[in-house]
């Protein structure tokens, strides 16, 4: 029994038949886990001879009729597409770049029964900042939806442990940039970044440069990643 017919009978368990109708003459579920899995297959980037990563983050576009027929459904349909695309991804000794998230987007350009696949590879990110410095922070990083703080000194990205802030994409070096981060006696804040000698590169700004000054919205892009500073006009202190 295939991965795919697994999943069908999960589902038929899952809501005795309740689903099918609902979906009669629409988007079948199957042809979305189907569309997953094709996803992860056309969008692999090679580790190594036995890994390869795939994307994480996948958003399953829907009309507005078929959205409002799944919206019952929707929380135990996402566990079950997760799980039966982690089957796969061992299957096929692929590797996700992080967390894997599956969310239903309604898009009125779409017509019943008819639906895509969105997906992109968001690297896993680790910072050892607090909450509460998080909270407090005049300036943050966001990365991959999550915030960290820029403060004096500064940080380093990277992959290595040895950095400040690691993100898992390949495409990232050990030590890739420096954040360098100080604070005027107006309370004013000054960030600047620069590559510290990284395999490949950086864009500012959708500009490639070894060193840049930044400001609130900047972009600094590395591997496949995209950074974003954010100025706080009032800190919570």
């Amino acid at each position: 029994m295939s991965g795919l017919q697994r999943f069908e009978q999960r589902l038929e368990a899952m809501v005795s038949g309740a689903f099918a109708r609902a979906f009669r003459s629409a988007v079948q579920p199957v042809e979305i886990a189907a569309a997953l899995q094709r996803e992860c297959d056309n969008n692999t980037q090679i580790l190594s001879r036995q890994r390869r990563m795939v994307p994480n983050d996948f958003h399953v576009e829907l009309s507005g009729p078929d959205t409002d027929r799944l919206a019952p459904y929707d929380s135990a349909l996402v566990k079950d597409l997760a799980l039966q695309l982690q089957e796969h991804a061992e299957k096929q000794s692929y590797v996700f770049a992080g967390p894997m998230t599956i969310a239903f987007d309604r898009a009125d350009d779409l017509t019943i029964g008819r639906f895509r696949v969105r997906s992109q590879a968001q690297a896993a990110v680790v910072s050892n900042a607090t909450h509460t410095q998080v909270r407090r922070a005049r300036a943050l990083l966001e990365v991959n939806g999550t915030r960290h703080p820029l403060q004096p000194p500064g940080l380093v990205v990277g992959r290595g442990t040895e950095a400040d802030l690691r993100i898992n994409d390949p495409g990232v070096s050990r030590r890739h940039v420096e954040f360098t981060v100080t604070e005027s006696a107006n309370g004013g804040v000054g960030i600047s970044v620069q590559d510290l000698g990284s395999t490949n590169g950086m864009l500012v700004d959708g500009h490639r440069i070894t060193s840049a000054a930044l400001q609130d919205g900047s972009e600094v892009k590395i591997g496949r990643t995209t950074m974003t500073v954010r100025v706080e006009e009032d800190a919570d202190v």
